[in-house]
């Protein structure tokens, strides 16, 4: 794990695509119990090297119900991006993840977590990687139907302060999903 997760830091696949330069974010441990796969480090991210450090890794800590410290515990959860650098930004945020990282990562890393009890799927980009075609054609309904992807894995819309809107208008999200991942996160944890 840790040769693989010291591979994973030094790639430079796409070097020539990043704006600034590659800084791969990562944290593994094969004790890990959940892995949660985002999108892609924010700019923030990228410069602290700190995954989730930033406004929506409050507000998923806030959705798991979990302090810093089981969060950023490696041996309890595993943070993988679909793109482990900063892709730059676009017209209404940061740009999609780069294409290259999860199919040259992932399936190196996620078999030698063996401890995964469930994995958050967070955002598209995630969802439409590991669900492929049982994903729907949304990603509301997606996460609407989240029941029908565990117990393995939970889609979630992505925790940006950028998504206060799509919060909003969907109050289903708060009222049922919520309070599912905060009970399965708890459960497994404290097993």
């Amino acid at each position: 794990m840790q040769t693989l997760l010291k591979d994973i830091r030094a790639c430079e696949i796409c070097k020539a695509h990043l704006p600034l330069g590659p800084r791969p974010v990562v944290t593994a441990h094969p004790e890990a119990k959940i892995a949660i796969i985002g999108q892609a480090p924010g700019r923030k991210v990228h410069e602290t090297g700190i995954p989730w450090d930033d406004p929506s890794g409050k507000q998923l800590r806030n959705w798991l119900n979990v302090t810093p410290e089981v969060f950023y515990d490696p041996k309890q959860i595993a943070l993988i991006p679909m793109g482990f650098c900063y892709p730059g930004k676009g017209r209404s945020g940061d740009v999609p993840p780069r294409q290259e990282c999860a199919p040259q990562w992932h399936s190196a890393l996620l078999p030698l977590l063996p401890n995964l009890q469930l994995t958050l799927l967070v955002g598209m980009y995630a969802q439409r990687y590991y669900l492929k075609a049982k994903a729907a054609s949304t990603l509301t309904e997606t996460v609407k139907n989240y029941k029908e992807y565990l117990p393995h894995y939970l889609p979630l819309p992505h925790p940006s302060p950028r998504n206060r809107f799509w919060l909003s208008k969907n109050p289903w999200f708060n009222e049922t999903v919520l309070p599912e991942l905060k009970r399965r996160i708890r459960e497994i944890i404290q097993h």
